[in-house]
């Protein structure tokens, strides 16, 4: 290793040279007086990247300003570089509700929408596919625009990693993922994180074309950085750079650097980003010392003028009303009445209607899934899209289920609408950290849409095992942030299909293929919503309520009239939210009360509702609250077992328990 940087500035003028040096400068000086205010108790966190400056100040004046950058900890040069406020980052760093989260996220977990940054969460891996699916929107609306995201060389080690360089490479994508290796994470060396020895050598895997650059050379990142963009805005394809550098103090403060042999401190330490470019410009009389000192003068005014309107900024305050309401993007309902004229169809070709429908009522829209192009997707679902439609705008994916969740995201992010087909219900484990940690959170962090669906066949009864038959509508009814659909008419599947992607908000689609092509009704022609949050009164009666969703619905109807049952039917629809204004009117009319579902007992919303009930509803009640589910057993394949598992053949002894009680 070098013990000092050697800069080729040929290339560059004096005046980007001074601008890369003061853009060095800032967060450096901000970084120090962080970590005093850290020792005062002032702010309750850091993560420094002392060391690394040149690598998010380099990179980020390489782009346009409208270009988006995904950075992580440690790239507090991109907020500076990109002219973020210092009140407002000091605001945020203090919880405050002048920041960026109202006091919701910490550190460097935010976004900052006007200046083109888009925040991270902790898992360190799902912004590349973010930043992928930046990149798609670019190359679909012939921008020539590129993203960039940061990652670190303990991020490599992620799925999500690879996936978001496999989708990218796949369609080439403009976009430019960066390696800040920094030697350790947390505690961990790289000798016990990756095997290879470059991590620039994963690229070549993927088919895509990977740089190694000295991260510690502002020059380098800068040129290097600016070289590729300009190239890959023009000509489409995602690059992977590999920063070498080092993390001169611990992954955050109270963490800190006992673990690094000292000669590796100090052997680093001579190779600071600022401080040798301070030395290459002052030797060739770019610069002063006495430059140096006005600077940094003036620098650390701003720093406590930016302080000190930030100390005076109120607390965080807000209610539960106020907390509720951040949770999901506003939207508006279109109320309009379906039309009158109706065609009769089967629920799949319902989906299908909503979705055409959709496609052209809104030209951003963009549908993912394996398979869902020439092919028509497994169920058939968009078959013949792709003439229509074109192949852009209906993609095939790689079996990368969490790249593709957060490619869906990154599309709105741009302002594009998207929606995701999970092969099979059960296959979302696979994009699971991105549905409730990226999908769910966004809005309530700081504010920013989530406009994607994700369409969910669902459910058993057709022999197929426990790995293509499970209800895990529960897994989502539980994450604040998420909407959650389970239409059981074809009527409903296209009204609610086209009310989901309208919606800003991430919705959950469950869609039963029991139901695909068993069940037939009249579908009002053309574009209608119906409102998410509205429960639908399947039948009126007095002697009990079934409150269900689904399958359960066709259940509880054929046993009401093979019982001759005057039964209050109340098919939920939607499960998050959940219409309890129609289940308090059946509750009090009925006075009992039988859950249905096809989901597993333990843990099945069945559960939420009859606490809700038994808690606001009590003194209407005759009967104790009846709850009926599948077996709480993996669903198994055979035939006769899954009779076993699943609650219809105890759902009429559930209601003899219950009439009778």
């Amino acid at each position: 290793m070098k013990k000092t940087i050697k800069y080729d500035t040929a290339n560059i003028s004096k005046k980007k040279q001074i601008q890369l040096y003061k853009a060095l400068l800032k967060p450096r000086l901000i970084e120090e007086k962080m970590l005093i205010l850290l020792r005062q108790g002032k702010i309750s966190k850091w993560f420094s990247g002392i060391g690394q400056e040149a690598i998010s100040v380099g990179c980020t004046m390489a782009l346009d300003s409208d270009e988006k950058i995904f950075p992580m900890h440690r790239n507090l040069g991109v907020f500076t570089t990109r002219d973020v406020p210092l009140k407002s980052l000091f605001c945020q760093w203090q919880g405050k509700m002048a920041g960026f989260t109202k006091g919701r996220d910490r550190s460097f977990h935010f976004g900052a929408p006007d200046y083109n940054i888009v925040g991270m969460i902790s898992h360190l891996g799902p912004q590349l596919s973010l930043a992928g699916g930046v990149a798609l929107s670019h190359k679909l609306n012939k921008r020539k625009k590129i993203s960039l995201a940061f990652t670190g060389e303990g991020g490599t080690s992620q799925g999500e990693f690879h996936e978001a360089l496999n989708t990218a490479a796949v369609w080439k994508l403009p976009v430019i993922f960066c390696i800040e290796n920094n030697g350790y994470g947390l505690s961990t060396p790289t000798n016990e994180q990756y095997a290879c020895k470059d991590l620039a050598d994963r690229a070549i895997g993927y088919g895509m074309k990977t740089e190694i650059v000295d991260g510690n050379n502002v020059v380098e990142v800068y040129e290097t950085i600016d070289r590729i963009a300009k190239k890959i805005r023009k000509n489409p394809e995602p690059y992977l750079i590999e920063f070498k550098t080092f993390r001169m103090r611990g992954h955050e403060e109270a963490s800190g650097t006992k673990y690094v042999p000292k000669e590796l401190m100090d052997t680093w330490a001579k190779k600071d980003p600022l401080q040798n470019f301070e030395n290459h410009l002052i030797k060739n009389e770019v610069i002063s010392s006495k430059e140096v000192e006005q600077w940094t003068k003036d620098i650390k005014a701003e720093i406590n003028a930016g302080l000190e309107e930030s100390y005076e900024e109120p607390v965080v305050s807000s209610s539960e009303a106020g907390e509720l309401a951040d949770v999901f993007a506003p939207h508006s309902h279109d109320d309009t009445a379906p039309s009158s004229n109706v065609t009769e169809m089967r629920f799949i070709d319902a989906i299908t209607a909503g979705l055409n429908e959709s496609m052209r009522r809104h030209d951003n829209l963009v549908l993912m899934g394996q398979d869902i192009a020439d092919y028509g997707g497994v169920f058939k679902v968009t078959d013949g899209f792709t003439k229509e439609f074109g192949k852009g705008r209906v993609r095939n994916t790689p079996l990368c289920e969490s790249a593709i969740v957060g490619a869906a995201l990154g599309l709105t992010l741009e302002g594009d609408k998207a929606m995701m087909e999970m092969q099979f219900a059960d296959f979302v484990t696979c994009g699971f950290n991105q549905i409730v940690n990226n999908l769910a959170k966004i809005h309530y962090r700081w504010q920013h849409k989530a406009d994607v669906v994700v369409r969910m066949p669902t459910g058993g009864g057709m022999g197929a095992g426990p790995f293509h038959s499970q209800s895990n509508e529960a897994w989502f009814t539980k994450t604040p942030g998420l909407k959650v659909v389970y239409p059981s008419t074809p009527a409903q599947a296209k009204g609610l299909l086209i009310a989901a992607i309208a919606d800003p908000n991430p919705v959950m689609f469950f869609e039963h293929k029991g139901m695909y092509r068993s069940l037939t009704d009249n579908v009002p022609d053309g574009y209608y919503e119906l409102e998410i949050g509205k429960a639908r009164t399947v039948t009126e009666g007095e002697e009990v309520s079934i409150i269900t969703y689904g399958m359960g619905v066709h259940w509880a109807t054929a046993l009401a009239e093979e019982m001759n049952l005057s039964a209050d039917i109340i098919d939920l629809v939607s499960l998050a939210p959940i219409d309890y204004a129609a289940i308090d009117a059946s509750v009090k009319k009925t006075n009992r009360v039988l859950i249905l579902h096809e989901d597993t007992m333990f843990g099945g919303i069945g559960g939420d509702i009859s606490a809700y009930i038994s808690e606001h509803l009590f003194e209407h009640l005759d009967a104790p609250v009846k709850r009926v589910a599948s077996l709480d057993t993996p669903i198994p394949f055979d035939k006769g077992l899954e009779q076993i598992f699943l609650p219809k053949d105890r759902l009429r002894i559930a209601v003899d328990e219950l009439l009778n009680y």
